[in-house]
Formats: structure tokens, sequence, C-alpha cells
């Protein structure tokens, strides 16, 4: 079976528990690799014992997500784009749609070097940074900034590269990404004394190891898609075709950005302690909130595909089935985590007032993880159809919750308020997700998508 046929099958003929496992499973390995990493990043930086190193990392946390929403853009919104052609059979418009999103991250990324290198003292004032914190965070998210055209394109090629169906070569890709950023990590650290300037430019060359075996990969070996120049042909239809999706991840991070600014700057008036053991707990906890994250953003091209080839019975299974794995494997994972977070905490800090802080910020996001991963599963479902209304509602949602009842727990609770207002907010998001879900399924437009199928 041919590369081509290997994809199709997938998509439309194998059991739907081995089309989920096929497609989740490589992205839910790489994005574990991603949180090792990232805990690894921490240990290392924790060893050079200066709690304002912790924080600046933590601090740089809005700057890269910033990053993460402009590689989503054009990742999720033409990788949806993409999984749909293919299910019209329209591949001269899929390989148009890939080169214009690999080409649109380049001009973004340089873009954003531009728009930030003048302004950077600001954004440092706006992220928290303040006394210690200010050098050592101005010397990541510079490293960062710099690198930026490279880090959107990873972003965005990974989900290129998934939208038709392989999974196992975005997963080589984010592996490629770790291991180069495991190896230099130390070095750059340590050996080369750059302090945080040196993680964050070891982060910078993984993720340009990573695009360059995209690249490799969609010229030499895809079967649907191409990042030639040749395809680079940016019509209105295919801009729209990526920006109407694209947008709802942008919304959606744009939130968690403006969010994560006020979470940083409510904890710095707590001192640096309450900044690091946040830091610390993110990247913990994304250990489960990648699990979750794996599954729900793996199935959304067998959902796109699905949708638009009018096979709405395959697409309710595929959803109700990866509903059930997440339960499943969270509830496990974040027990297991939940009972053990003291002995983790212990790892990376000995300071008691961030083993303090930590621990019960950790309980917190754990809790949180599942309602994430289920808000996660019901917007990709959104993003994976093109409906872009849902999808954007689902997207500003969390935001618009998280804002207002973070505010009100810090007035009224302090510290520990801020801590708990983010899984009061994911609670509700959840709730909300599936009742526009529980909506989608009763509106005619998916009863007309069926008829494809049987005309």
């Amino acid at each position: 079976m041919n590369q081509t046929d290997t994809n199709t099958y997938y998509f439309e003929n194998s059991p739907i528990w081995k089309a989920i496992a096929h497609m989740s499973l490589p992205m839910m390995l790489g994005m574990c690799l991603s949180v090792l990493y990232s805990i690894i990043d921490a240990f290392f930086i924790g060893k050079l014992n200066q709690t304002q190193m912790l924080s600046a990392v933590a601090l740089a946390l809005p700057f890269m997500t910033i990053q993460m929403a402009l590689g989503n853009v054009f990742g999720i919104g033409g990788g949806t784009y993409i999984s749909r052609l293919l299910g019209e059979k329209n591949y001269d418009a899929a390989k148009i749609v890939s080169s214009v999103t690999f080409y649109f991250s380049l001009i973004t990324g340089l873009l954003l070097i531009i728009i930030c290198l003048p302004i950077l003292h600001p954004i440092l004032q706006l992220l928290g940074a303040k006394g210690d914190t200010i050098q050592p965070t101005k010397e990541f998210i510079l490293t960062f900034l710099i690198g930026s055209p490279i880090v959107i394109a990873n972003f965005a090629l990974g989900e290129v590269v998934r939208a038709e169906g392989a999974s196992k070569e975005s997963m080589y890709g984010m592996t490629i990404s770790v291991i180069v950023n495991i190896i230099l990590d130390p070095i750059l650290i340590f050996v080369c004394h750059m302090g945080v300037a040196g993680a964050a430019t070891a982060t910078v060359i993984g993720n340009l190891c990573a695009v360059l075996y995209y690249v490799f990969y969609l010229q030499k070996k895809s079967p649907f898609l191409t990042v030639s120049l040749k395809a680079f042909k940016p019509s209105m239809e295919v801009t729209n075709g990526i920006f109407k999706i694209g947008v709802t991840a942008l919304i959606q991070t744009s939130f968690m950005v403006v969010s994560t600014l006020l979470l940083n700057n409510f904890s710095i008036s707590y001192g640096d302690y309450a900044v690091a053991a946040f830091g610390i707990s993110l990247r913990v906890a994304q250990i489960s909130d990648f699990i979750g994250m794996g599954l729900s953003m793996g199935v959304i091209p067998l959902i796109a595909y699905s949708y638009t080839a009018g096979n709405i019975k395959r697409m309710k299974k595929i959803i109700q089935t990866t509903l059930l794995y997440i339960t499943v494997l969270i509830v496990i994972i974040t027990t297991i985590m939940m009972i053990f977070r003291t002995q983790v905490f212990e790892l990376f800090s000995k300071d008691p007032q961030v083993i303090q802080i930590g621990v019960t910020t950790l309980a917190a996001l754990l809790i949180s993880s599942l309602f994430v991963s289920f808000s996660g599963l019901f917007t990709g479902i959104f993003q994976g159809a093109g409906r872009e209304k849902e999808a954007s509602i689902l997207s500003m949602i969390e935001g618009v919750l998280l804002i207002p009842t973070m505010i009100v727990g810090n007035i009224f609770w302090g510290l520990y308020g801020i801590i708990w207002s983010i899984t009061v907010a994911q609670v509700i998001t959840c709730i909300i997700g599936l009742g526009l879900w529980i909506r989608f399924e009763k509106d005619p437009s998916m009863k007309n998508s069926a008829l494809k199928t049987q005309s």
C-alpha cells in the first residue's frame, strides 16, 4: 500500500479506533516529548539556583504563546482547509493551500520581528518583568523574536503534514526538534554560559531542524501537498479559506495571552516565588493537557475529511470514541500526578515557598485538564467542519470568562483565588462547548452533508 492509499484508508475505511490511533498517538507522543523537553528545560534552568531565571521563562510564556497562535492561524486554518479539500478530492487546490500556508507563516515571522524589535522594552513591562527578572526575560524573548519565522513555520507545517493523514511524519518533526533541544540545552546553558538565552537558542535551532524535515517531506514524500514556490498562488479564495478558521485559533490564543499576562502581573505582586510556582506548574500540567490535546487535535483531519465527504455517521463515531479515550486517559494520568505532586515539584525547586504555592497551583491545573481537553475537542469539531461561527464563540468564551473570574478571585481570595479561577473558567467553557455541539448535531447542514454519501 503506497502513501496515498495508506492516508485514504485511515480517512475512509479503517476501523474507528485504528484511525484515531493512527492520527492521535503520534501527535500525543510528539507533544509528550515537547513537554518532556519543557520540563528538562526548567530542570536545567533550575540548576542555576536563580529564581529570577525560572520567573523569566514564566514571564516570557505569553510571547511564546503569540508565536504559537500565529503558527496555528496557518497550521489549523490551512490544515483543516486541506483536509476538507482532500475530502472533496480537490488535490490541486490542496497543493496550493499547503504552499501558501508555508510562505505566509515565514512572512508573518518577519513582520513580527519588524514590529516587536523597536518596542521590546515596553513588551517586557507589559509581561510583568521587574527588577532582577528584566534582563533574563529580555535575553529569552529576544532570542525567540529573532527566530520567529522558524518557530511560526514549525507550528504551521506540523499541522499541514498531519492534514493529509501523515501523522507519523508530523511526530518525526516534533521528535527531531525535541532531541536537538535536549542535546543543546546543557551545552548552551552551562558550557557556553548563556543561561536562559541558551535555552531559547536551543529551542529555535530545534525548530529549524523540524522545519527542514517538514520541507523535505512535503517536497519529496508527500502524495498530496507541496511547499514549491510554483504552487504559491495566494488567491482571495485560498486566503479566506485559511483565515476563516485560522482566525478562530488566533482568537483563542489571544485571550490565552491576555489571561496569562493578567496571571503574571497578579502573581508578580505576590513575589518571584508565585511566578516561579506558576511557571513550573504550567509545564508539569502540560503532560495531561497535551495528552488530551494530542487526542483532540489528532482527530481534526478525520473530522474535516468525513464531514466534507458527507460521512456524518463516521464523524460522530470518531467524536464519541475520542471523548471516551480522553476521559479514561486524563483521569488516570491526573490521579497519579495528583498523588505525587509534592515530590514532582521538589525536582525543580527546593524553595519551600515555591513548593507550597506550586502544589496547590498544580492541583488546580490538573483538575482543569479534563475540561480543557473536552473544550479542545469541541473547538476542533467546529474548525474541522469549517464552522467559523461556533469555533469563534468557543475560542472567545474561555478568555471572556477567565479574565473577570481571575480579577474577582484576586480581589476576594488573593493568590489562591487566582489559581482556582482557571479551573472555574475551564469547567464553564466545557459546558458551553457541549451545548454548541448538541445544537450543531441538530443543524440541517449535517443532514444535507450526509446526503452526499447516499446520492
